[in-house]
């Protein structure tokens, strides 16, 4: 009985991994859609979608079908908890993702209102983000997953920086203000998507060290 919930388990990580890997694909493919102003590769991105959602849900019964047979506890019962809500963080940042293609799609009717490279900088952080917080996942790795909590301040502070910068086109020039604020709604689907990266560290904290840091000062250690 031990072999087969030992098998469950592995099967539930890898299907986190995989949803993983098509999030951070989803990720990839907007912002490239968004810098290429490539609709056809946008409207990809929003059905794609449809995977996570089919994931999410599988991890879900998953999750609760372990948890009915086999009654773990301690560390089995984190690491199952945790990646039930992984699942629900990654599939909120393939909904962003969505959203930004939507918005891509929209900002292609109009002429490039500036050079896109705060934007790609936000994705590159909250990208590197995503990516340590599941190797965190992996390899059970608490110092990995506070290190992820650490980084949002930087992605924080290039959203305010972009959002100043597009307030001053609108004041200039309100020709500009629909595809302005367009750009401030991707620059905030972007810092979600790093405040899900954080979500998903403090998960991990809790599910290596069996400690709540969510919503304490332990959550951005200097």
């Amino acid at each position: 009985m031990q072999r087969h919930f030992d098998e469950e388990l592995a099967s539930l990580k890898s299907k986190i991994l995989q949803m993983g890997s098509i999030v951070e694909e989803q990720i990839q493919e907007a912002l490239r859609a968004l810098v290429d102003r490539d609709e056809a590769l946008a409207r990809k991105v929003i059905e794609n979608d449809r995977r996570v959602n089919t994931l999410d849900v599988e991890i879900d019964e998953a999750c609760l079908e372990l948890l009915a047979l086999y009654q773990p506890a301690a560390r089995d019962l984190r690491f199952i908890t945790t990646a039930m809500k992984i699942s629900t963080e990654l599939e909120r940042m393939s909904d962003l993702a969505e959203n930004i293609c939507e918005r891509a799609i929209e900002l292609n009717e109009e002429p490039q209102l500036k050079p896109y490279i705060d934007i790609p900088r936000m994705a590159e952080m909250a990208m590197r983000m995503v990516w340590d917080a599941l190797d965190a996942f992996v390899k059970w790795d608490s110092a990995l997953a506070r290190k992820v909590l650490k980084n949002d301040d930087a992605v924080d502070e290039l959203t305010e920086q972009l959002f100043r910068e597009l307030l001053s086109f609108m004041i200039e020039n309100p020709n500009t203000i629909t595809r302005a604020i367009r750009l401030s709604f991707i620059s905030k689907y972007i810092e979600r998507i790093a405040d899900h990266a954080t979500n998903i560290g403090e998960l991990i904290v809790y599910m290596v060290e069996g400690r709540i840091i969510r919503h304490t000062l332990h959550s951005h250690p200097k």
